[in-house]
């Protein structure tokens, strides 16, 4: 599960193609901090103002690297739709209890070398503040030792908020922030509960931020 197929690269990468090019007539994307992602080795996306289902697809457009997605698992036991979904390369996790198979995968993917997308806020909201954060994405960068990449999206809930049929054709920018570094285990010993909270908080913070400019981008 850690390396996809050529047949998953393939569509993934075309997909992306694909939805590029109609961002930029539909959505007139504008894609900033591009350099903040690594190029080489495993890195954790943390995107924050999660408030439309706009933001999955819309995450890709930011690397150019093929990245691996987190996601709820009511979305994967959609018949057709969940196949394509593992077909790109995404795997189910329960929400509300610790998928302990979930993250097992996501460290071997992190490990391998590959960028991770996790939405730390869990689900979709509405407001402009960044919800309380779930510790996941912290504490699989301190336990894999990986920096955690927040990304803010602007826009995406006016082009397609909650219960819309319809995309509507306006702006929707993405601000990519400088990569957050967990802090270095020694030893190899146990994450502690007070970096992951730490980290957790620093997350957060910049996520605002990153909303915040995002959101003032896209002329909101």
């Amino acid at each position: 599960m850690t390396e996809l197929s050529v047949a998953s690269r393939f569509v993934y990468r075309s997909l992306r193609a694909v939805l590029l090019a109609f961002s930029k007539v539909w959505f007139r994307i504008e894609v900033i901090g591009r350099d903040n992602l690594p190029s080489t080795g495993g890195f954790i996306v943390a995107p924050g103002g999660h408030r439309s289902i706009l933001d999955t697809p819309v995450v890709a457009l930011g690397s150019g690297r093929m990245l691996r997605y987190m996601g709820a698992e009511k979305y994967f036991e959609i018949p057709g739709f969940g196949w394509f979904l593992r077909s790109v390369g995404g795997f189910p996790v329960e929400r509300g209890i610790a998928d302990r198979e979930a993250l097992r995968l996501s460290e071997q993917i992190l490990e391998a070398g590959h960028p991770l997308v996790v939405f730390p806020e869990s689900t979709r909201f509405e407001g402009p503040l960044v919800q309380e954060l779930k510790e996941g994405a912290a504490f699989m960068a301190c336990r894999t030792g990986v920096p955690l990449v927040p990304i803010g999206i602007g826009g995406a809930e006016r082009a397609f908020p909650k219960g819309a049929r319809f995309l509507k054709p306006t702006k929707v920018t993405v601000v990519i922030g400088e990569p957050l570094f967990p802090p270095i285990r020694e030893g190899g010993g146990r994450v502690k509960r007070s970096q992951v909270k730490a980290l957790t908080n620093e997350l957060h913070d910049t996520l605002q931020k990153l909303f915040d400019e995002a959101q003032l981008r896209a002329g909101i």
